[in-house]
């Protein structure tokens, strides 16, 4: 049944788009296909403790005029981080972008010393939303902004506006759901957004996604009134039941689960806004693990790769560091044609597409720095620019991208909620310390020489040394520097012993007195 329906791709002219749900006792996938291509991927982990658009009741913990910002006590291990200006409800409209909850990122006033402990003393209770969850050494940052979305819309709690996606252009489509939203029975203290996914929907549909988000509201309300500070008074639901909400659209033919719980969940869900809808989901039941039978685990592998390989030849690399995250163009076994201008015009524009690609795969944000391959028009450049200005189109998260600069690099901003798939599944290497690579047998010689010699002659009685290595380094001092080393003892008149270690690390070496059997230099302790 399932190559029956995979193998008709085409729907009314159009290649499909599917949902893969992937459920295991530790972990949840989502793999969202456009034409069996891997477009969006998404993972979660039972013991994931994902805050991100949660809503919290929190204590006012201290003040920084200089930061113009506040740290709030929300109930979790590090204080969460507000700035000021987010820290008070702006005007409605300014939050009406895109899907109704995005700030606007103009230039914010400065707020004067002592303004906001006015407002806000400490120990004073704020009720905040998590925009950006926990990443490396920083707490969460968090808004007085509050939007919880639902199917078609999104709630904005304490603002009145009404308003519909501007990504929604039909005019006459616009028009008639203003007519809906005026009728939809929403608090004066609410306001309300039509989503994206919205353009098309019937009212009745509105009125059920309106009746939810309102129920939704009344349960925070009540939290906010009788419960103590610091505690949760909203939080996300699971990654399939959000997945779901926020990509099923009517241009998803299909959605596979592989989970009968799962699956009869997000049937149950999606019934409540359209019973025709929910034929969309369907149980897999294959012998195959899901991903495999839909050829996703080989593509899910390049997610984790340094080194991407396009259609090309070409191919890019990805260096994620904490501060930013570097992607470099190279030709690689492109042959070029030609005319060598359109050749690497031609490559930029492939790795522009990409880059998009695996920028939403990976889950990178932050400052990114892209090195395309030297172009020598203007022309090709602003034409690689809009490529990739029009390929994150479809990210979700929010970019801002800057033209190629004269040093041929571009540089953008990617909105990161979270952590990166690559840091959320990895761990640092305990062998190399997440660098990837340790010192050579030549580094370890000079290093251990250098030490030696510095021993020798600070500790001049000393004649017996007891050298301790890794015996990756002991075979290089045995076969190319044992002259070096005979010289040292000679000129030193001391006498050297060297015995390796495999429990030793490749950079770790001991130098000991052996007539005191004292340690007199340890690369570990010299560490810490």
């Amino acid at each position: 049944m399932l190559k029956q329906i995979t193998g008709k791709l085409k729907k009314n002219g159009r290649m499909k788009k599917e949902i893969l749900i992937n459920i295991e006792p530790l972990e949840t996938r989502v793999a969202v296909l456009d034409e069996g291509k891997l477009d969006n991927f998404h993972i979660e982990r039972e013991d994931d403790n994902r805050i991100v658009g949660s809503i919290f009741k929190g204590k006012i913990q201290n003040l920084e005029d200089g930061l113009q910002a506040a740290f709030v006590d929300i109930g979790m291990k590090k204080n969460a981080f507000i700035h000021y200006w987010d820290m008070i409800p702006e005007d409605a409209a300014r939050l009406a972008e895109q899907e109704g909850a995005r700030r606007n990122s103009g230039r914010r006033r400065k707020f004067s010393p002592g303004e906001m402990a006015k407002k806000f003393p400490i120990g004073s209770e704020i009720i905040v939303q998590v925009t950006k969850d926990a990443i490396g050494t920083k707490g969460p940052r968090v808004s007085a902004n509050l939007s919880v979305p639902g199917r078609f819309l999104v709630m904005m709690p304490g603002t009145g506006l009404k308003g519909i996606s501007k990504k929604i252009d039909d005019t006459k489509e616009r028009n008639r759901l203003k007519k809906i939203l005026a009728r939809l029975p929403i608090p004066e203290n609410v306001g309300i957004i039509v989503r994206t996914a919205g353009s098309g929907t019937r009212k009745t549909s509105f009125v059920r996604d309106a009746r939810t988000l309102i129920e939704i509201w009344k349960e925070i309300d009540d939290g906010i009134k009788n419960k103590p500070a610091p505690c949760c008074l909203y939080s996300e639901p699971k990654l399939a039941e959000r997945v779901v909400r926020d990509y099923l659209t009517e241009d998803i033919d299909r959605v596979f689960v592989d989970n009968k719980q799962t699956y009869e969940m997000i049937r149950s869900m999606i019934a409540k806004y359209s019973r025709r809808s929910r034929n969309w989901v369907q149980m897999y039941g294959g012998e195959e693990p899901i991903f495999d039978y839909f050829d996703v685990e080989k593509q899910i592998e390049s997610i984790f790769r340094r080194k991407v390989w396009l259609k090309s030849g070409a191919y890019l690399i990805f260096d994620e560091t904490e501060a930013l995250v570097a992607v470099d163009v190279n030709t690689g076994r492109h042959k070029g044609g030609k005319n060598a201008e359109e050749s690497i015009l031609a490559v930029n524009i492939e790795a522009a597409d990409e880059v998009a690609r695996q920028m939403r795969l990976r889950n990178i944000g932050g400052l990114l720095i892209i090195d395309f391959i030297d172009m020598k028009t203007k022309r090709d450049q602003n034409t690689v620019y809009k490529t990739l200005k029009d390929a994150l189109k479809k990210d979700k998260a929010r970019t801002n991208v800057l033209p190629i600069s004269q040093l041929g690099l571009l540089e953008m901003t990617r909105q990161r909620y979270e952590e990166s798939v690559y840091t959320s599944t990895y761990v640092e290497c305990d062998y190399c310390g997440g660098r990837g690579r340790v010192k050579s047998s030549l580094t370890m010689s000079v290093e251990l020489q250098r030490r030696l010699s510095a021993a020798l002659r600070k500790d001049k009685g000393a004649h017996n040394m007891k050298i301790t290595v890794n015996p990756t380094v002991l075979d290089r001092l045995r076969r190319e520097d044992e002259e070096t080393l005979i010289a040292m003892e000679q000129k030193f008149h001391g006498h050297l012993t060297f015995v390796s270690d495999p429990h030793f690390h490749m950079e770790e070496f001991t130098i000991t007195n052996e007539e005191t059997k004292k340690v007199i230099y340890s690369s570990v302790e010299n560490d810490k």
